[in-house]
């Protein structure tokens, strides 16, 4: 079997608190060029379509040509533009939608071992709405950075993470470091939905129906999954939430506002910009995250055991 078995003693809440936004984490530095390729494909068009637009190339096509172009025109470094932010956004956001899941949904249950459909999707609902009410203002600044394109001919928006959430709050209003709150409630609850009530119904699936065991073999799957079912389902809301939390003061009314505009503009097909980078990102996200996080709720459980005095 590979890495940790698992203990005896469940992990307690605290162990998977930490666990997950360390998991969360590792899982971002190695896919983030991927969400930053999506970000850029997602706000692709948003200016508005002019006749001098659309006999223009378009700058970024797919996964590969978004990546390469970004190396060529900005650096390498342009990939991981915002990485701070999305290091603090992971620490507090998945800690909570993540690390919390498992007790709230036992809240749900009653302390009940068997939790039905209902119970899992509350408390999905529940912890991803407690994690955006946190961590909002960390996924604004990401998402600003991520979209700041870098050249020499272009006047950087922010120049530091610190300096970001300082400018933003000065130019809009502590009510900016919010900005889309509502649509980012909305996606949150059905990712978080989508991401840990498949994994964890795929998981069980697995244990009671086939010869796998709690191990990587059965992590891998439920966890490449649930990033296929999120993707699908969560895209549409992560499109619009990206291009409303990106948009200068007064460019949209309101949420519904940029949805309807995009839908005016460019059709039905722009909620789904960034598609692929969307999956190969939450797929391999999944992956490691999941991996990781159980891999890590085991070894710190081993040690909290090991370091009891007999």
């Amino acid at each position: 079997m590979v890495g940790f078995k698992p203990a005896d003693v469940p992990p307690t809440a605290a162990v998977k608190f930490v666990g997950a936004g360390t998991a969360a984490c590792i899982a971002d530095l190695l896919t983030f060029p991927l969400d930053t390729a999506k970000v850029r494909l997602q706000i692709q068009g948003e200016a508005g379509k002019a006749a001098a637009f659309k006999t223009t190339a378009v700058k970024y096509r797919g996964v590969l040509g978004t990546i390469t172009t970004m190396v060529r025109t900005e650096g390498p470094r342009s990939l991981y533009s915002g990485l701070v932010a999305g290091l603090q956004r992971q620490m507090s956001f998945a800690s909570v939608r993540i690390g919390l899941y498992d007790s709230v949904k036992q809240f749900y249950t009653k302390g009940s071992e068997h939790a039905g459909i209902g119970s899992r999707l509350m408390a999905g609902c529940t912890t991803g709405a407690l994690a955006v009410a946190v961590a909002q203002p960390t996924d604004v600044v990401k998402v600003r950075f991520q979209a700041q394109v870098r050249s020499s001919g272009n006047v950087k928006r922010y120049c530091s993470t610190l300096n970001a959430y300082s400018t933003i709050a000065k130019e809009e209003g502590i009510s900016g470091l919010w900005k889309g709150t509502a649509p980012n409630i909305a996606r949150n609850a059905i990712v978080n939905c989508s991401e840990l009530v498949t994994y964890d119904f795929i998981k069980d699936l697995l244990l009671n129906s086939t010869p796998m065991t709690d191990t990587l073999p059965c992590h891998f799957v439920s966890a490449f999954g649930a990033g296929l079912v999120t993707t699908v389902i969560a895209s549409p809301v992560d499109v619009v939430k990206t291009r409303y939390m990106n948009s200068a003061l007064g460019q949209y009314g309101s949420v519904l506002n940029c949805a309807v505009t995009m839908m005016s503009k460019e059709g039905p097909q722009a909620f789904y910009k960034g598609f692929m980078p969307s999956f190969l990102r939450l797929g391999s996200w999944n992956i490691v995250m999941f991996v990781t996080y159980e891999q890590l709720k085991r070894a710190m459980m081993t040690v909290n055991l090991n370091s009891k005095p007999l």
